[in-house]
C-alpha cells in the first residue's frame, strides 16, 4: 500500500506542476504541447535504420507518435483517464520492478516516443537523466527542437530542401545559417541564384567562355550578395530596429527595396544604400519595437542586452 499511495501522491504533484506550466506558457505565449511525430514529415526524412537498445537523454525527448495530447511539453500528465496507468508504472518502479526499454524514433538527435510515454513522464518527473530505449533513427538535414511550432518545422523542412537543391553546404562549407521567420521564402532565394547565374553568364568579359556553373553562381550569390547584405546590416546596426527578424528576412526585403530604388533613380543604387534607406523608412515605430522586444524577452528568445 505504501508504494501505491506514494505513486498517487507523485501523480498529484505532477498535475500541480503541469497546471503551473500551463499558466507560465499562457503568460509567455509559448506552446506547452508535445510535438506530434507527424510533423516530422515536413523535414523530409531520408530513410531509417534500427540502432538497437541504448540509453538516451531524457531531456532530448520532445514528442510522441500518438500520445502528444496526453502530456504537456515537459511530459507532465494531462488526461485523468490515464491516471491509473501512470500510478501503476510509478508503483512498479517504487517496488524495484525492472521496466522494459521504451521505443523511440531519433530525428536529428531528438526523440519521439513510439511506446513508453508513461515511463518517460515518470522519468522526467523523477529527474532521471537517461532511459533505455529501442531506437529507430530517421535521417534529417535540419533537426527539430523542443520549442518548435508547426511553422518552425515547416521552415526547417524548406531550409533542408533549399540546401539540397542549392548545394550550398558543398559549395561554401561553414556558411552562415540562412533562416527565415516565414515559410515560402527559400524558393525566392533560389530565384536570386538563378538570376545571378544568368547575369554572370552575360558579362562582356565572359564572351566565348563556357557557361557559368551552378556552383559558381551559388558561391557568387552568397559572397557578393547575401554575405555583403549581412555585413552591412551589422555595420549600420540595422537588426536592432527589427526585433524578432533574421538577417535572411532583411536580405529579401532589402533586395526588393534595392530594385525599387534603382527603378526610381535610373541606376543601380547598390546594397548599402538600399540597406540604410530601408532601415530609415521601414523599421517599425519605437513603441512597436519595444513591445516586440518585451515579448521576445518574456519568451527567452532575446538577450536583454540586444
Amino acid at each position: 500500500m505504501f508504494a501505491h499511495d506514494q505513486a498517487r501522491q507523485d501523480l498529484q504533484r505532477a498535475r500541480r506542476a503541469r497546471e503551473l506550466r500551463d499558466v507560465l506558457a499562457i503568460l509567455r505565449r509559448q506552446p506547452n504541447e508535445l510535438i506530434p511525430f507527424d510533423w516530422v514529415r515536413h523535414l523530409s526524412p531520408q530513410g531509417e535504420r534500427w540502432l538497437g537498445v541504448r540509453p538516451i537523454d531524457v531531456d532530448q525527448i520532445i514528442g510522441s507518435v500518438d500520445r502528444y495530447r496526453e502530456f504537456d511539453r515537459h511530459y507532465l500528465p494531462r488526461e485523468k483517464h490515464l491516471d491509473e496507468r501512470w500510478i501503476g508504472v510509478r508503483e512498479a518502479q517504487l517496488r524495484g520492478k525492472e521496466l522494459p526499454p521504451i521505443q523511440v524514433y531519433s530525428v536529428g538527435g531528438r526523440y519521439f516516443v513510439k511506446d513508453g510515454n508513461h515511463r518517460v513522464s515518470i522519468a522526467r518527473r523523477q529527474g532521471q537523466k537517461y532511459i533505455d530505449a529501442e531506437v529507430i533513427e530517421l535521417g534529417v538535414t535540419i533537426p527539430p527542437d523542443s520549442t518548435d511550432t508547426l511553422k518552425d518545422i515547416i521552415i526547417k523542412g524548406e531550409y533542408a530542401r533549399f540546401l539540397k537543391e542549392s548545394r550550398l553546404d558543398t559549395v561554401v562549407p561553414g556558411h552562415l545559417e540562412i533562416v527565415f521567420t516565414t515559410p515560402g521564402r527559400y524558393e525566392r532565394v533560389l530565384e536570386h541564384i538563378r538570376t545571378r547565374q544568368y547575369y554572370l553568364d552575360r558579362k562582356p568579359e565572359r564572351a566565348g567562355l563556357p557557361p557559368v556553373s551552378w556552383e559558381d553562381a551559388v558561391r557568387s550569390w552568397y559572397e557578393r550578395l547575401y554575405l555583403r547584405v549581412v555585413q552591412e546590416l551589422a555595420e549600420h546596426d540595422v537588426m536592432r530596429r527589427f526585433p524578432g527578424r533574421t538577417e535572411a528576412d532583411l536580405y529579401l526585403w532589402i533586395m526588393d527595396h534595392r530594385y525599387f530604388l534603382t527603378q526610381a533613380a535610373g541606376h543601380d543604387v547598390g546594397t548599402e544604400e538600399a540597406t540604410v534607406d530601408f532601415s530609415a523608412h521601414h523599421a517599425p515605430p519605437i513603441y512597436r519595437r519595444l513591445g516586440q522586444r518585451a515579448k521576445l524577452l518574456l519568451r527567452g528568445q532575446l538577450h536583454p542586452a540586444r
